[in-house]
């Protein structure tokens, strides 16, 4: 029961999509020129989606695209040997870590295809992937949330009519594809979203939002010979952590150190009173020569009055502790360490940053089309503030669509409040007449 609240919770990710992207008025036109949709008996099979005039070769589309179906077909072969199994917790958390990977990932990721006011290529491959990708899951779950499933497969086949069939339960259940599958790319995919990961994490933990700007990221990988495929992704690393560099360095220890502590619970039955001194002797070891050789072997011995004593990596703890001027972070495959140093250039585009993030938030309180034009004006008492939108004015304008962007009251308007900087700022929003 546990499993099934959370799977249905988890997959609602998805559907919160779906109604932004496959079902709204332009998606559903890119998947209604199917011209042999009962080809496989109303399945809706990729093979049968090929058939339409705007469907590409998987091959001839995006990275992306061709990313998150190889996970597709990862986790269609996976979740199939796991039911073979019996193993269904396994087969349920792949189904959870695809879900994920496509709502928060390729899905955000897409946004600006998804969204484009002319319909290219690159838009309609996007629809195609995420169609194709919504179909396969809506089959995928069907065993584990039945009802989930067949809400699903109804809401993206309802333009089909009797040409689709009727129920998700009667479809056949989803073979894997490995031709789809590109291991190198799914492995540097992986590797990106861990930095990007890893990066965020060590934000929350100097507590600096997202929408601030900061220098440069520091990365550490385990492996320095992936460099090179990893490098071509650098502008993807700093849109996503908004950095204004990426660099890859051999290594971490100018931007971190180690402490290594012993797990009190674990060693104190089995050391005893030599607990205090392997304590004492880990506190005075080099903590990155330390962590390597854990690393690299799972083990570390250290010296107590003469005696050699093994630990293993369950019996210690490895704390990784940013130096002055950064926030770190450590993952299975590199390290990564941000430059918290915030210049008065940083802080502006901050401030800036923030002001776009009030003005969409009031467009869409009032239920502003996407394409409506806008007035805004900006009321505070904050230098700081206003000099920042000043500024970066067309920043701000070519963001919210607003085409004037002043600093007194618009009559008849009613403002929200947001704070900036711990300074009111009274924001008006109006549509252009």
């Amino acid at each position: 029961i546990a499993f099934r609240q959370d799977a249905c919770q988890l997959f609602a990710l998805v559907l919160d999509q779906l109604s932004e992207t496959a079902q709204d008025e332009h998606g559903v036109v890119q998947v209604r020129d199917l011209a042999a949709v009962t080809a496989d008996g109303g399945n809706l099979t990729p093979n049968a989606l090929a058939s339409a005039k705007s469907y590409r070769p998987i091959a001839q589309r995006a990275e992306l695209d061709r990313w998150i179906l190889g996970e597709l077909n990862l986790t269609v072969k996976f979740v199939d040997e796991r039911l073979e199994a019996y193993d269904h917790f396994a087969a349920c958390g792949k189904i959870t870590d695809f879900v994920d990977s496509l709502s928060n990932w390729y899905v955000r990721r897409s946004r600006d295809r998804f969204w484009s006011g002319e319909t290219t290529e690159a838009k309609t491959d996007a629809y195609w992937t995420l169609y194709e990708a919504l179909l396969t899951l809506a089959k995928l779950i069907a065993p584990f949330v039945p009802f989930l499933a067949e809400r699903v497969w109804l809401q993206l086949t309802e333009n089909f009519g009797d040409a689709a069939l009727q129920s998700v339960h009667w479809c056949d259940y989803p073979v894997a594809d490995e031709t789809v599958v590109d291991e190198a790319l799914s492995k540097r995919m992986a590797q990106i979203r861990e930095i990007v990961s890893l990066g965020r994490n060590a934000r929350m933990g100097a507590k600096i939002k997202v929408r601030q700007p900061l220098s440069a990221i520091e990365v550490v990988l385990s492996d320095p010979t992936a460099i090179a495929e990893i490098s071509q992704y650098v502008e993807l690393v700093k849109e996503e952590l908004n950095v204004k560099s990426v660099n890859f360095v051999e290594r971490a220890d100018q931007y971190v150190s180690y402490a290594i502590v012993p797990d009190f619970k674990k060693l104190g039955p089995k050391l005893g009173k030599k607990l205090p001194g392997v304590k004492k002797a880990l506190s005075e070891i080099d903590g990155a020569a330390a962590n390597a050789e854990m690393a690299a072997s799972g083990k570390l011995a250290v010296v107590v009055d003469g005696e050699t004593i093994e630990l293993t990596s369950d019996e210690i703890q490895v704390r990784l502790l940013a130096k002055e001027g950064f926030a770190a972070a450590q993952g299975s495959n590199c390290v990564v360490a941000l430059a918290t140093e915030l210049t008065p250039e940083l802080l502006e585009e901050g401030r800036a940053r923030e002001i776009v993030r009030a003005i969409q938030d009031r467009r869409k309180e009032l239920n502003c089309d996407y394409v409506d034009r806008v007035v805004v004006a900006l009321v505070t008492d904050s230098e700081d503030v206003r000099v920042a939108a000043q500024n970066r004015a067309d920043y701000v304008k070519g963001e919210t669509l607003a085409v004037e962007l002043g600093f007194e009251p618009i009559d008849g308007v009613e403002p929200t409040e947001i704070k900036i900087d711990g300074e009111k700022v009274a924001v008006y929003v109006v549509v252009k007449a």
